[in-house]
């Protein structure tokens, strides 16, 4: 048996509860991982109220949340050849499915890779989800080249802090938008320029972007005619919130500049968590906690999450480190 944080119904804190549940088994492909910690994202607690129209018909009540979970492989399934038992490792558990809220947690070995070595378990949980979202947007869908030039908004986010460094890593000019307060952190992140989204209008003091990666929860399509103005010809404009398509007047303005609008769908994938733990261990990108969490103060991480007013990562801690099994 484990303890895991399930809901049985989808609402608000309360449906949130610690159990006792049966430990799960590998299939063939899948990967048995002790789970030492789980990042808390805001598809989570999105999730908990019922999801979006996306994920709405992909969730299977009761369910485990959380889908960032860094541990130790406890067990492989027979195909598994890339892990062994004791592989300290990180990844996405099989989303939309049970996920990482709990003491040990089942995933296809194809979205997990070896942990950043240079990480602790806590910090090592804060990157896969964040991570892969900001790393499909820039490399999959923005196509992001040494020398472009990318506007990044909501850079002092989860995902953002990670973009705002991995596009830094690969060689691009970074700008960087978030509120004032944040200003500090995204120079030290290594943004080569930064705004302040409330008296700094970047569509007035922004031009010839090569990608806009739009990284904020904030669903506006306001926002969006404006960051098309700043995207040169032939430009790409990535979007996170898959839950809100491009609407006409958008669509009209990307096209009037052969431009490009993406909805980043994440990919977990093996080799691009690899490389982000090679950034890492070589010091090219730091992950930033804000807070971390033991297990029974869920409610307080999803409350805290719900503010959409964190700087980098708020972590799950589901056994310290060190622990034996």
């Amino acid at each position: 048996m484990m303890k895991a944080v399930r809901i049985h119904a989808f609402g608000g804190l309360e449906v949130l509860q610690i159990e006792e549940v049966a430990r799960p088994v590998p299939a063939p492909d899948e990967l048995l991982i002790r789970v030492y910690a789980s990042g808390v994202n805001p598809a989570d607690w999105v999730i908990r109220e019922g999801g979006n129209e996306f994920l709405r018909p992909l969730l299977k009540l009761p369910l485990t949340l959380g889908w960032d979970a860094a541990g130790i492989v406890e067990a492989t399934g027979t195909e598994v050849t890339t892990f062994q038992k004791g592989d300290a490792v990180y990844g996405i558990p099989n989303f939309p499915g049970d996920g990482s809220y709990a003491e040990y947690c089942v995933a296809k070995a194809s979205q997990f890779a070896l942990k950043p070595t240079s990480l602790g378990f806590n910090e090592a949980a804060g990157v896969p989800l964040a991570g892969l979202t900001a790393w499909t947007a820039l490399f999959e869908q923005g196509n992001l080249q040494p020398g472009q030039r990318i506007l990044i908004l909501g850079a002092s986010g989860g995902v953002g802090s990670l973009a705002v460094q991995f596009a830094k890593a690969k060689g691009a000019y970074v700008l960087g938008v978030a509120s004032a307060s944040n200003q500090e952190y995204l120079k030290q992140l290594g943004a080569d320029e930064v705004l302040d989204y409330q008296s700094q209008p970047f569509e007035e003091l922004v031009q010839d972007i090569d990608v806009v990666f739009d990284a904020s929860p904030l669903r506006d399509t306001a926002q969006r005619l404006k960051s098309v103005t700043v995207l040169k010809t032939g430009g790409v404009l990535v979007s996170v919130n898959v839950d809100f398509s491009f609407d006409e007047a958008v669509l009209a303005a990307l096209a009037s500049k052969q431009a490009t609008g993406k909805l980043v769908a994440n990919q977990p994938r093996q080799e691009w968590l690899a490389e982000m733990a090679q950034l890492i261990d070589a010091g090219q990108v730091k992950v930033f906690v804000s807070k971390v969490y033991p297990l029974e103060q869920v409610a307080d991480a999803h409350r805290e999450s719900e503010t959409w007013h964190v700087r980098g990562k708020l972590i799950l801690e589901v056994r310290k480190e060190g622990e034996p099994a």
